[in-house]
This record gives structure tokens, sequence and C-alpha cells, in this order.
């Protein structure tokens, strides 16, 4: 960014005019405003000046009665009655290519307080999709570097898909294994509602420098306030947007849709909104749907992609709860991770048998198809007989398909946790498993 336009950036965020008010009410996680009624809009920042403090930066949510409300960015320790509330110009956020390599707050500036550059165009935060008439299809397959996601489970270019997961069953490992290996110019890394040591975990450890040289990673931590965690949920996308219209392939890895849907919801009750569905208000779906909508392919001419993997937390692997039942209408299939197959030791867990690709049968030739279509029903005739198994009541040679379910089993849960080169390859190790044959794991890449 040159210095003209970093100056000229500067100046348009000041205004010659301040809309100033007081401080009337603070109740119930937010701040009720006098004297802005008539300048503010809903989501404009205010700062309001403590004695003795730094100033407290928040966001307008609501507007009524002749007073905004606001909801801090921060604790609202030290505020009084009375202070007087500065109505602020809602700083541009600009995304620029030196942001790789980087962690990012809602408002694009390092966690650390480094100097980072700003591009030198604004993007919305709050962006519509590309129209659905001039909008691409989804593309090619990809290379995810798993072998799952390359035969039984493939991506395509473009693709949105859920990752559901429990507590500690390995989602993040899967991530990163994403982030690392799959096939994409840029990856963008949203971690909205983290604890914050795991930020530092996942990028210094998980990640690692090599592979961050491609990253951006924009970070909420859970301590943080409901609409500073919607706002880098906003930011993500936003800066995956920025590298897409650059005609990159972008691989957008958010994590989680959970923590976005219950900051939304904070807000959302906070300012009056009833709920509905087990607690969460009935603008829930609409919001995740809007995020969602925004990765996936891109217009027609001149652009790149966004291919998600959007995670979504299910207590208790209940598939039926409100955040879950949502997303899985809004997302091109879901691959859900299992707590018995991590507590058994296969990594990643992904239950195969629950798990959809929607990328199917496009993404796979006819002989493909049919060997996906095999292994699925070897998956699924398994899980039926596994508790005979369990208790020791099968007894091979009562039927044909059962045994061979029970012998091919072992090669398949296998094949599940291998590393790939490439879908092709992965196709014929596939075959040779499901030929019953048992080729040489030494030339397999290590995990």
């Amino acid at each position: 960014m040159s210095a003209l336009a970093a100056f000229a950036s500067s100046v348009s965020q000041h205004s010659a005019v301040s809309h100033r008010g007081r401080v009337k009410r603070i109740a119930e996680g937010t701040i009720e405003v006098a004297g802005l009624s008539r300048t503010a809009r809903v989501g404009d920042l205010v700062s309001i000046a403590r004695a003795g403090q730094a100033p407290l930066r928040g966001e307008i949510v609501s507007l009524g009665n002749g007073t905004v409300s606001a909801m801090a960015y921060a604790s609202v320790e030290g505020l009084r009655e009375h202070d007087e509330v500065v109505l602020d110009s809602n700083p541009d956020f600009r995304p620029d290519p030196s942001w790789l390599g980087k962690v990012i707050d809602a408002f694009g500036d390092t966690l650390d307080g480094a100097a980072l550059a700003s591009g030198e165009r604004a993007v919305p935060l709050r962006a519509a999709p590309p129209p659905a008439t001039i909008r691409r299809r989804t593309g090619a397959r990809l290379s995810t570097g798993l072998a799952v996601l390359d035969t039984v489970l493939p991506m395509v270019m473009g693709q949105r898909v859920g990752l559901f997961a429990g507590s500690g069953v390995g989602k993040s490992r899967l991530l990163a294994r994403l982030a690392k290996n799959m096939e994409a110019d840029i990856v963008i890394v949203g971690m909205i509602g983290e604890r914050g040591r795991e930020v530092r975990e996942f990028v210094e450890e998980t990640l690692g420098p090599d592979n961050m040289s491609r990253c951006c990673v924009i970070a909420a931590t859970s301590d943080q306030p409901a609409a500073v965690k919607r706002r880098a949920s906003w930011a993500t996308l936003a800066t995956a947007e920025y590298f897409r219209d650059q005609g990159k392939s972008v691989l957008l890895l958010f994590d989680s849709l959970t923590r976005f849907a219950e900051a939304h919801r904070e807000i959302a009750l906070t300012t009056g909104e009833d709920a509905s569905l087990r607690g969460f208000p009935p603008s829930t779906a609409p919001m995740i749907a809007s995020l969602a909508e925004r990765a996936g392919p891109g217009p027609e001419s001149g652009t790149g992609d966004i291919t998600a993997v959007f995670t979504v937390l299910v207590a208790g692997s209940d598939m039926d709860e409100p955040v879950a039942d949502m997303v899985r209408g809004v997302l091109d299939g879901h691959i859900v991770l299992d707590r018995g197959i991590a507590e058994r030791g296969r990594y990643p867990a992904i239950d195969v048998r629950r798990s959809v690709s929607r990328s199917l049968p496009d993404a796979a030739s006819e002989d493909e198809n049919r060997m996906i279509a095999e292994a699925r029903g070897v998956f699924g005739l398994y899980d039926k007989i596994l508790p005979m198994i369990q208790v020791g009541l099968y007894r091979e040679g009562g039927d044909a398909a059962t045994d061979r379910a029970v012998a091919l089993w072992p090669g398949l849960d296998q094949f599940v946790a291998e590393a790939s080169d490439a879908p092709e390859a992965a196709f014929e190790r596939l075959g040779a498993i499901l030929a019953g044959k048992s080729p040489d794991k030494a030339d397999q890449k290590p995990d």
C-alpha cells in the first residue's frame, strides 16, 4: 500500500463532525445511550470515556424510544451513568497479502500488537454472497491429503462441508491436516470462541511456521464478548472473499459455527428477541445461512473459489441439536467424528456410515462410484453385525455377505486413517482392499 493511499485511508475514517451522547443505563449486558438516536445506526461503533481508564469501545445493536443500545467489546467495569459516548466511524476492514502468516483479530489488527499493513481496498464485513445466477458451479475434485476424503467422501472446489464433532475427538487435528495438505492457494482459519492457549498451540505447534506461510488466522477467544466473536466471524469470511476476488483458490476452515450461533443468540436475546428453538431465537438460522452462503464458488469471471469446512460442536454426538439441524440444510455435506472411534485410537475418527458428501456422484467416475457404494455397504453391514460379534454370537459361514464385511472391515477401517498423495492412488488402494488384497503399505505417505 502506497504512503498516499495509507494517508487517504486514515483521513477517510475521520469526520469533521463529532456526534456525542451520554450513558443512560447499564443493564442486562447492554449500555443504553441517550443523545445519539437520530444519527446512530445498527452496527456503528461507539467509544465511551472512563475516568482513569482507556475508552471502552462497543457496537450499537438496537435502537428505540430515543435511545440506542450498545454491547461493549470489553468489561464495563468502571463505567458510570452520564459518561460521555462518542459515535465512531466504523473502521474499514482492509485485508492485504502481507496478512499471510499472521494472527489477526476482529478489527484487522495483530494479536501481538505488531504493525500490520492495510490493503488499498476496504471490504464489507457483511457482504452479500454472489448472485446465484452468475455464480459458478462447484469445480474439480480436490486432493485433501486424506484417503477417505479423496475417495468415499470427496471434496470439490467450492464445496462447503460441515465437520460435526464433540470435544476431544480430534477436530483440531483434522483441521490442521487439511490446512497442511489440502489443495489450495490460500488457507484462512477462523478460530471463534477458542481458548486462548489453543490459538497459540494451533498456530505454533499444530500448523507450524512452514504451513503458516500460506495461512491467515482470525481469532476471537472464548473470554471475549459475543459482539467481538460475531465480528471476527464476519471478518474471517471477508478475508476469504478478498483473496477469492484475486482469483485465488481459498480453503476456509471455520471453527466453529456453533460459537458464532451462540454469540448471535446472546446479542439477539439481549436486544429483546424471543427464544424459540431450544433457546435460539428465530434469526439464528438465517444468520448462519447468510454466513455460510458467502463461501463457495465465485462469480463467473475473474474470481476464485472458497472451499469451506465449518465445524459444528455436537454435545454427546447429538446430530439433532439446534445448530447441527440448521447447518445440515445449508451445506454440501457433513463429516461426523465419532467419540467411540476416537476412544479406540483411530484418527481421524470419521464415521463413514453417518457422513455424506453431496459432491457425489458427479465427483467420481462410474467405477469409483461403484467402489464408494461397495465400501459404504461394508461399513453399514459391519456396524449391523458388530453387537453380535461383541457378545460372541457371530459365527462364520452363516451369510456370505456378512462374512465378507467382517473380513474386509479391518482394511477399510485402516484405510480411513491413511494419508493420500492423490485421489487416483487412493482409489487404487480402496479397490485392492475391496478385492481382498493386502498391498504393501511401506510406500504409504506418513501421517
